[in-house]
């Protein structure tokens, strides 16, 4: 080439990189940045970068590339074929499937006959895609979690597919392991953990994994036989060498092993059983932790659910554990610590309010709640994130602070490791890389970056410390007053009773022997040690809170009786430490009911409930308490029996809970009360009625209708409080069970006749209502109001009913067919059941005769069951009995039933409802009784039934004192001589 020559190609070089360059708009620091990198890509590979082939549309980005990457540009030096190949299959805008990527590999590796060669095919993969993946991050706008999904896409394939090839030729040189016990062939399971397992990897992860393979055994078949750990350690240690080494190609991933058990001392590979032992035994909160996001990333599908169950128990516990909020604040510490050590005062990722700081946030909830949540184990964080907002754990502001912050951090991630392919969060010091990263993330420069970068962490650090962070106020007085010292071995009474009356707890000298007898207790003296700390922390807690309540003996030992019933059940005292405001709550309920108090003390789990006021409060209508119980039972395996009845009685126990503490504390009026009871015992209900018909399904098939079809035809009639929508919170049901025709049989493989179907449905159902378990039982039913009583059938034909009900019913069972509804089960039989209690209710009665059969039956009740004083029961004497006494609730309620037998049949609308408010609304829209006639009644009923819930919430019998209520017994009273003895029509 001629002088002349040389100089008009540089010439046309200059001019094409001053063309390019003026198409660009690059802040001034990154223009010389871009112009280098151009310079030296035409120097050394001026055919490619002048090529007709590189479409003029790259030219641009590629600038904006070079100027933000120098890891890009040092591919592009070594591979300059790459960016024609990747603009030709469109990966420069669009990310390839799975599936794709997943035959690239497999055409790489067709060829492949050697480590040396594997190392070299996995290399080039990674090049092509890494550049790739930082070019559509960089200048397509990629969205993050497809960012991150691409690059773990990538490492599992290689992962994977490497492991694969070398399985193979060391089964060829080894043999093939064989599981001992089942002689199956075994392979290797290979656990993602962290950013991997969740498909969340940076541009510069390295990748962690724990190897595992089912069952001990030898190898058979090879030149040499092997223990199963001997080979899989082996194979472990041949795919890191693949995957880690660095040569002259580079390196695929930074492979890190010290995650699994027992860290870098620990065995490579393990088996099942040696993992089951090893978490069951030493796994530590930390390993739990890192276990949330553990997902296989290779073996058989099969290995891979039975490892995942194996550590499941491990991870997510049984109950509310909020023992993983003061391991996650101890991890932070430490990395804290580490920080401050190394200088490294710019970590987005590690520092407050970073990257870290929101991955505890949602992995905490994950810990705490994910046992009894499974929805909750999902491994991704922003999924997790939005679960919590949309299960109201967080804030939904919060959340979304949390996730437009974890978003911001992640790219800012990606720009720093996209600028030299190093694994550091750190912000750079220099400033042309703080000028590349201020400019790809959108900034005019580094200071407006920096501005709105810590507007997002001091958020982000916010809303952990409202989770993890500091102490909540109430712990810090109760340390500054120094309450530790009440729970120690040598405190006296003489120092500790001043220190209680300063914190205005009454009567201070009992509640400390209280705290005695409490510390004396069998649960506390058998504590573990964990279990001692969290009590010292909790203890000054609660007298802080009894001194703001200004509460005494009776309060503490209520709230005292709880703590001992949890003494030996650590997660739920850390419940308490960790959510002052759940204490607040178990205070103030303990103090309004002592029923609640033994609910709690029964059933400690109840305490969950105490965490959110807005569904502690809030109660739910019917439909979502339904939709609650199935996605409950959506959770227990369909035919363990046991675990769903016990989720259908943890149903009850919270919800009935809620219902109390919501009428204790004034959020509920008496009517809706009921209305909230009532809801909770349909919903069991059918759910149990459900479970029956498909438990006799299985075996028997359905029942065949009348118009030859299959199905359950049945229903569930609702008697006396369950029927009046007026339960109580220790109610029983009374319950008569209807079917439909007994003609025919089930069409199953052992089939019976129907009504032998139907028989054993309705026992099915009482034995699934009463069954006694470690919860309890669900309701105790009575079935005493069916045709015939004790003596009939179990499950009366609807034919059978209406004719018992016309030819045999005595006067009282029509009474008490005032209040029969279906609250179960087909919807037909049940709307045709309201036709035959309408005919039943409506016949036409003798007033007089009527009248003296239900005083007969009211005055055989009182006489039973009513108050009889003497002097010798001189407290008896003194009392009111609500329901029975005179002019109490059973008078106002046989007064409704006269009314609607003796009126229905010119006024039906007195039979559309079963309550006795409703009814009583209905007489005087019907102008059948004075207006204010009926309105005293409502109040005088609804008067009573308040007392009553009061008393039942402190486990006392439905009496009030003699000289209560004077004025309402006095206007009932008058009401039912007028009415039922004299025959007066009041109008």
């Amino acid at each position: 080439m001629t002088l002349q020559q040389n100089q008009t190609q540089q010439q046309n070089k200059s001019q094409t990189h001053r063309t390019l360059l003026s198409e660009k708009a690059l802040p001034a620091e990154l223009q010389q940045q871009a112009e280098q990198s151009w310079q030296r890509l035409q120097e050394q590979h001026s055919a490619f970068v002048l090529s007709e082939q590189l479409p003029e549309s790259l030219h641009e980005p590629l600038l904006k590339l070079l100027a933000l990457s120098d890891f890009a540009l040092e591919t592009l030096l070594k591979h300059p074929q790459l960016l024609e190949q990747l603009q030709q299959s469109g990966e420069l805008t669009d990310s390839p499937s799975p599936e794709v990527m997943a035959q690239q590999m497999q055409q790489l590796l067709a060829e492949v006959n050697n480590e040396a060669e594997l190392m070299k095919a996995l290399r080039q993969y990674r090049t092509r895609h890494m550049l790739a993946i930082i070019w559509r991050d960089l200048l397509a706008d990629s969205p993050l979690n497809q960012v991150c999904f691409d690059l773990s896409t990538m490492a599992r394939i290689c992962v994977d597919q490497a492991l694969q090839l070398l399985y193979q030729w060391h089964c060829r040189d080894w043999g093939t392991p064989i599981g001992e016990e089942s002689g199956l062939p075994q392979q290797m399971v290979v656990l993602g953990m962290g950013k991997l397992g969740a498909a969340e990897l940076n541009l510069s992860s390295d990748i962690d994994l724990i190897f595992s393979w089912p069952e001990p055994g030898m190898t058979q078949g090879g030149r040499r036989q092997l223990a199963n750990e001997q080979f899989f350690t082996r194979l472990g240690q041949a795919l890191i060498r693949s995957i880690n080494t660095h040569n002259a190609d580079g390196f695929v991933f930074r492979v890190d092993m010290r995650l699994r058990p027992y860290g870098d001392s620990g065995a490579l590979a393990m088996s099942f059983p040696a993992m089951e032992t090893y978490y069951q035994e030493q796994g530590r909160d930390w390993e739990r932790y890192a276990m949330i996001k553990a997902q296989p990333i290779s073996g058989q599908a099969e290995d891979r659910a039975e490892l995942m169950a194996l550590l499941k128990p491990f991870v997510f516990r049984r109950y509310v554990d909020f023992s993983a909020i003061e391991a996650l604040r101890d991890m932070k510490q430490l990395i804290s610590r580490e920080q401050r050590r190394r200088g490294m005062t710019d970590n987005i990722k590690l520092g407050p309010g970073g990257i870290r700081e929101i991955e505890f946030v949602g992995q905490a909830w994950q810990l705490i709640r994910g046992g009894k949540e499974p929805d909750l184990q999902e491994p991704r964080l922003r999924k997790i994130l939005a679960m919590l907002a949309d299960k109201q754990i967080m804030p939904t502001d919060a959340i979304d602070q949390l996730d437009s912050g974890y978003e911001f951090l992640r790219r800012v991630e990606h720009r720093i490791q996209a600028i030299a392919d190093k694994q550091t969060q750190q912000l750079p010091d220099n400033e042309k890389d703080q000028a590349r990263i201020a400019y790809a993330m959108g900034f005019d420069n580094w200071p407006e970056f920096r501005q709105r970068l810590e507007q997002i962490t001091s958020q982000v650090h916010l809303h952990f410390n409202d989770v993890i962070g500091t102490p909540e106020p109430a712990q810090k007085e109760a340390a500054d007053l120094e309450l530790r010292l009440l729970w120690q071995e040598d405190t006296d009474a003489e120092n500790a009773v001043p220190l209680m009356e300063q914190l205005c707890i009454q009567q201070p000298a009992e509640v400390w022997q209280q705290l005695l007898a409490l510390k004396e207790s069998r649960g506390c003296r058998y504590m573990g040690k964990r279990g001692r700390e969290r009590m010292k922390q909790l203890i000054p807690m609660l007298l802080a809170e009894l001194g703001h309540q200004k509460q005494g003996k009776e309060t503490a030992g209520r709230v005292f009786r709880v703590l001992e019933a949890i003494s030996c059940r650590t997660a739920y005292i850390e419940l308490l430490v960790e959510n002052p405001q759940a204490l607040v709550h178990l205070v103030s309920l303990c103090n309004n009911s002592l029923w609640i108090t033994e609910q709690l003390a029964r059933f400690p789990m109840l305490l969950d409930e105490l965490l959110d006021t807005r569904n502690l409060y809030a109660l739910k209508d019917r439909k979502t308490l339904s939709d609650d119980l199935r996605q409950s039972l959506l959770r227990v395996p369909e035919d363990d029996q046991e675990r769903q009845l016990d989720a259908l009685r943890q149903f009850k126990l919270a919800h009935v809970l809620q219902v109390a503490a919501a009428d204790v504390t004034g959020h509920l009026p008496i009517m809706k009360v009921s209305d909230r009871l009532t809801d909770i015992a349909e919903v069991v209900l059918e759910s149990v009625l459900e479970q029956s018909v498909t438990h006799l399904s299985q075996r028997h098939g359905l029942p065949q209708k009348a118009d030859g079809s299959y199905g359950v035809e049945f229903t569930v009639i609702g008697y006396g409080k369950v029927g009046g929508w007026e339960l109580g919170y220790s109610s029983d049901l009374d319950l008569v069970f209807v079917s439909d025709d007994f003609a025919g049989v089930t069409n199953g493989d052992k089939p019976v006749d129907n009504q032998v179907f139907y028989t054993r449905l309705g026992q099915r159902m009482i034995h699934l209502m009463n069954t006694r378990s470690a919860l309890g039982e669900l309701y105790e039913v009575d079935m005493r109001l069916r045709p015939s009583g004790n003596s009939g059938l179990l499950v009366a034909s609807l034919e059978g009913f209406e004719t018992y009900q016309f030819n045999d019913a005595w006067t009282w069972e029509h009474q008490s067919l005032t209040r029969a509804r279906p609250v179960a089960g087909s919807i037909e039989l049940a709307r045709r059941f309201e036709v035959v209690r309408q005919k039943v209710l409506s016949q036409t009665r003798e007033p007089k005769v009527l009248r003296e059969t239900v005083c007969e039956m009211r005055e055989k009740m009182r006489k039973a069951l009513g108050s009889k004083p003497s002097l010798a029961d001189a407290k008896a004497a003194s009392q009111f009995h609500l329901k029975q006494d005179p002019g109490g609730i059973a008078d106002i309620e046989f007064m409704v039933q006269y009314w609607v037998l003796c009126w229905s049949n010119q006024h039906p609308q007195l039979m559309r409802w079963t309550d006795n408010i409703r009814i009583l609304e209905t007489l005087a829209q019907q102008q059948l009784l004075p207006e204010q006639t009926c309105e005293a009644l409502s109040n005088a009923y609804c008067a009573f039934r308040a007392r009553g819930h009061r008393l039942s919430l402190q486990n006392q019998p439905a009496r009030a004192a003699a000289d209560e209520f004077t004025q309402q017994r006095a206007l009932v009273a008058e009401l039912w001589t007028n009415v039922m003895i004299n025959g007066v029509v009041i109008k």
